[in-house]
C-alpha cells in the first residue's frame, strides 16, 4: 500500500453540462480507482480520488482533457495521504 495516495483536483473552464462528471466517472472506474466527482458552484468541478499514484496520475493527465466536449482552462492538484474509506466511485 505504500504507493496508495489520495488525490484531490479542482478543474476549471467549460467542464459543466458537458458530461464532465460521468466521464470521469468512467475513467475512474476502467483505473480501479475510488472517490468521487461532483460540480462546484462557481462552475468548476471537484474529483477526490484514491488509489495507486499510477493510475491518480493517470486520472489527472485525463482531467486536464476532458471528455470531447469540455474545454478545461486548469487543474489545480492536491496530493495527500491515502485515506481509505470509500466504496466506488460515485457522481455527486
Amino acid at each position: 500500500m505504500a504507493d496508495m495516495v489520495r488525490l484531490r483536483m479542482t478543474v476549471r473552464g467549460r467542464v459543466q453540462g458537458v458530461l464532465f462528471r460521468q466521464a470521469t466517472a468512467n475513467q475512474a472506474n476502467e483505473l480501479g480507482l475510488t472517490g468521487w466527482v461532483k460540480n462546484l458552484s462557481d462552475g468548476g468541478v471537484e474529483i477526490v480520488a484514491e488509489g495507486p499514484r499510477r493510475e491518480l496520475e493517470i486520472l489527472a493527465a485525463w482531467a486536464n482533457e476532458g471528455p470531447r466536449m469540455a474545454r478545461v482552462e486548469s487543474v489545480e492538484e492536491q496530493w495527500t495521504e491515502f485515506q481509505g474509506g470509500f466504496d466506488g466511485f460515485r457522481v455527486h
